[in-house]
């Protein structure tokens, strides 16, 4: 049983920069959230994993211009964002519909049926709801719940200060919830 810490993501992109092997375990800790990240924008399996590995090419061959400013998981989370831009620039489509296959899906922690239709009625309607959301609005709610990113990273990912993706975040969530809760509330 190996007793040694991981090493940090700092550590790791100095080793990257020049041995390119020591980039794996950067990419072990990351191919999760990043994936979940591009399919939160397409909604296709296949598309997301293209995206996943375009981010991780990118970065790999960006490595000797990593400067270290901000996070690793900023930098890479930055450059799948430009990915998942340039992705539908060349389709000239929107983003497709991310909770889709979560609302399909029974909920196993609520057994009760009529809690079970309230619960899905409300992620139908984030769901519906989710494109109708500014950009911008859309995009930190992805990077923070899809990506798994803090306020610090999204800020330097979407270039703001932290206090605008707080704001941000909290006007998207009072909007699904205004939408959403509301909505099934009243029906």
């Amino acid at each position: 049983m190996n007793s040694y810490p991981e090493p940090d993501d700092a550590t790791l992109i100095r080793a990257a920069q020049t041995d390119p092997d020591a980039f794996d375990t950067l990419y072990r800790r990351y191919v999760t959230p990043i994936y979940r990240y591009c399919y939160a924008h397409t909604g296709v399996r296949s598309e997301a994993e293209d995206l996943t590995a375009q981010t991780f090419l990118a970065a790999l061959e960006g490595l000797k211009g990593y400067r270290g400013r901000g996070s690793v998981a900023a930098w890479l989370f930055g450059i799948a964002r430009r990915k998942c831009a340039d992705h539908y620039r060349s389709l000239n489509t929107n983003p497709g519909e991310p909770l889709e296959t979560i609302s399909a899906q029974p909920d196993p922690s609520t057994p009760d049926p009529e809690q079970g239709a309230y619960h899905n009625g409300v992620l139908d309607c984030v769901q519906r709801t989710l494109h109708h959301l500014s950009p911008d609005r859309r995009e930190v709610l992805q990077l923070r719940f899809w990506g798994g990113l803090s306020i610090r990273e999204i800020a330097a990912v979407m270039h703001r200060r932290e206090s605008a993706v707080k704001v941000l975040i909290s006007r998207a969530i009072a909007d699904l919830r205004r939408r959403c809760l509301d909505e099934s509330e009243k029906g």
